[in-house]
């Protein structure tokens, strides 16, 4: 059992999410008999949307780290990097990923240049996973890769990867960068698409979150973000230099 100090320590979003979880073991356990009662779990208010991204110097400077990093075992944070920051893809689907189609994970179709980022036959969760277009400069990275015999897309010694935790937190204060998770490298790419003008609707599928998710938490990213409102604005004041006196 956690400590206080421990929970404590623990972000307000994994708190909600975990006492969400024990909401629901309660509700089963009631619907199956095994309790006469299904108390209510009094959840935390939702904090606001996370909106930490790395800007193009930092994620050089996170790239160059990694490459650094004396133990050549952790260059395969170089790929974990790069695959994230061009595709938004979660670290789970990202670790599951083989140059081949597979049960237990996604795979990557370099011939045709589409990742699939869940195992054929698998249910799709809130969490969607759709398969994509690569972009070709990672398109570039994998099938070099693939060429040099890797099986996983993120491997050492031609074994998958299943926490690149330590790697990062190394290539992290190797590179001067703070209060940076792996997930916010899925921020990182869903702000860079926006930051550059991606159509929503393509977005949206792109990075498998709904429509109405990205307006709300990067849509003041996109450089269209209230353009309408600012013309009107200007064009209603043609005669503002009346006002530079004031």
């Amino acid at each position: 059992m956690p400590t206080l100090r421990e929970d404590s320590d623990r972000a307000p979003a994994t708190i909600r999410k975990d006492l969400g979880t024990l909401q629901a073991a309660i509700n089963y356990a009631h619907s199956e008999g095994y309790i006469t009662a299904a108390p209510r779990v009094k959840l935390p208010p939702k904090p606001p949307p996370r909106d930490r991204w790395l800007t193009r110097d930092e994620a050089a400077a996170l790239l160059q780290a990694a490459r650094n990093n004396p133990q050549d075992r952790a260059r395969h944070l170089c790929r974990f990097i790069l695959v994230a920051a061009y595709t938004g893809t979660r670290s789970s689907a990202i670790l599951g990923l083989r140059f081949m189609p597979h049960t237990t994970g996604g795979w990557v179709d370099t011939k045709r240049g589409i990742m699939h980022r869940r195992a054929a036959g698998t249910v799709e969760t809130k969490k969607r996973q759709p398969p994509i277009p690569i972009p070709r400069q990672l398109l570039a990275h994998m099938r070099r890769w693939e060429r040099n015999g890797a099986r996983w897309v993120v491997e050492v010694d031609g074994q998958r990867v299943g926490n690149v935790k330590k790697a990062w937190t190394t290539a992290l204060r190797a590179s001067g960068i703070e209060h940076c998770t792996r997930h916010d490298l899925r921020h990182t790419a869903v702000t860079w698409a926006m930051q550059n003008g991606a159509d929503k609707w393509a977005a949206a599928g792109y990075f498998g979150i709904t429509l109405d998710m990205l307006e709300r938490v990067y849509g003041h990213h996109h450089p269209d973000y209230l353009h309408s409102a600012v013309a009107a604005m200007e064009r209603g004041n043609r005669e503002a230099s009346r006002f530079h006196a004031v």
